[in-house]
C-alpha cells in the first residue's frame, strides 16, 4: 500500500485502544458476521475497519488511469502547450519590473 503514517517515537509493538457506541442492531449484525467466520468480534471489527481505511486513503490518494489515458497523459506532459500572448506579456512586464521572488523550503 504506498502510504506512509510517521509517528514519532511510536512503539510498534503497543496495542492502542479504540472504543465505539452501537445499538442493538448493529452489534447483533457484527456479532453474527464475526460468528459466520469464526472470529472475535474485536478481531472482525478491527480487521474489516483496517481494510476499508486502508481502501479509503487509497481511493483518495491514487488516480487510476487506464492504459489510454496514461498514454495521452505522458504525451500531454512531453508536450506542452505554449504560452499563451497573456503569459508572454505579463512574464516580460514581469522581467522589466526588477522585482525577484526568492522561495525558502
Amino acid at each position: 500500500m504506498p502510504y506512509i503514517i510517521h509517528h514519532m517515537e511510536h512503539n510498534q509493538h503497543k496495542k492502542e485502544r479504540l472504543e465505539a457506541r452501537l445499538d442493538f442492531e448493529q452489534k447483533a449484525v457484527i456479532q453474527r458476521a464475526a460468528e459466520l467466520e469464526g472470529r472475535s468480534i474485536t478481531d472482525f471489527v478491527v480487521q474489516n475497519a483496517y481494510q476499508a481505511a486502508k481502501k479509503v486513503i487509497e481511493d483518495n490518494t491514487i488516480i487510476h488511469l487506464s492504459a489510454l489515458d496514461s498514454k495521452k497523459l505522458v504525451e500531454l506532459l512531453m508536450r506542452p502547450a505554449e504560452p499563451s500572448p497573456y503569459l508572454q506579456k505579463t512574464a516580460e512586464e514581469y522581467k522589466q519590473s526588477g522585482v525577484s521572488i526568492q522561495w525558502q523550503n
